[in-house]
């Protein structure tokens, strides 16, 4: 038992520590939108409410945990597909390229949307779901506007399943795999933090500036293509 623990120890500790990264990252953008005023606290009181917190006030305590259930199989579901991506192109003779690192997290996204409007159709009452959809364009709009948003995001997916492939294959023990998997999800991490920010924060308001949010919306896919590309460059 101890033999097959120390085995299993170091990929624990990495996969600990990126997450660990990842939190710190965290919360150093909330400090970010803290002291930028991005973050509300009081919506119920205030007379300009800022539109995420208008939508997020519809939930109840048993709908919003059920919101947190869709958002965790989403997230864990795009987190399995980085892995999954990286283990196929680690196996002998795995192929992996910028293209379909980017056709398999644009999938992989997808799917997420899918799995998050199964769950949410059962978080809002009818009344509710009636009243949105009096308000939303018609179902073929919303299934293209689902399929472009999830071609942004799968450029976000498939740069970290090329970074992660980078990692292994760039590493000639698995010692220095580990750490560039840490090196890689701090710098990385730290890149998309601060895109995030600027993301949220300028969709976060009354009135949302659309020219703001498309530059931003942008600069995110921009970025997430030159980190694809850089560790599809590095990968070979």
């Amino acid at each position: 038992m101890k033999t097959q623990m120390k085995a299993m120890a170091r990929p624990y500790v990495t996969l600990f520590g990126m997450a660990l990264i990842v939190a710190v990252v965290a919360r150093i953008g909330l400090g970010i939108m803290d002291a930028t005023g991005a973050l509300a606290y009081d919506y119920i009181s205030a007379s300009d409410v800022a539109i995420l917190d208008t939508i997020c006030s519809i939930l109840t305590g048993s709908a919003f945990v059920a919101f947190m259930f869709a958002a965790s199989l989403a997230l864990t579901l795009s987190v399995a597909g980085v892995a999954l991506y990286a283990a196929i192109a680690r196996r002998e003779g795995g192929q992996a390229s910028a293209a379909s690192a980017f056709l398999w997290g644009w999938a992989t996204a997808l799917v997420a949307i899918v799995c998050l409007v199964i769950v949410g159709g059962g978080i809002l009452s009818a009344v509710q779901v009636g009243s949105m959809s009096s308000k939303l364009p018609g179902t073929g709009v919303l299934v293209v506007a689902a399929i472009v948003f999830a071609a942004f995001l799968g450029t976000l997916l498939g740069a970290a399943s090329m970074v992660a492939v980078a990692c292994v294959r760039r590493a000639k023990t698995s010692k220095r795999a580990c750490v560039n998997l840490l090196v890689a999800c701090a710098v990385c991490g730290l890149a998309v933090m601060v895109l995030t920010v600027g993301t949220f924060s300028t969709l976060n308001h009354v009135s949302i500036d659309t020219s703001a949010l498309g530059m931003w919306f942008a600069a995110d896919a921009i970025v997430n293509i030159a980190m694809l590309l850089a560790a599809s460059r590095f990968a070979k």
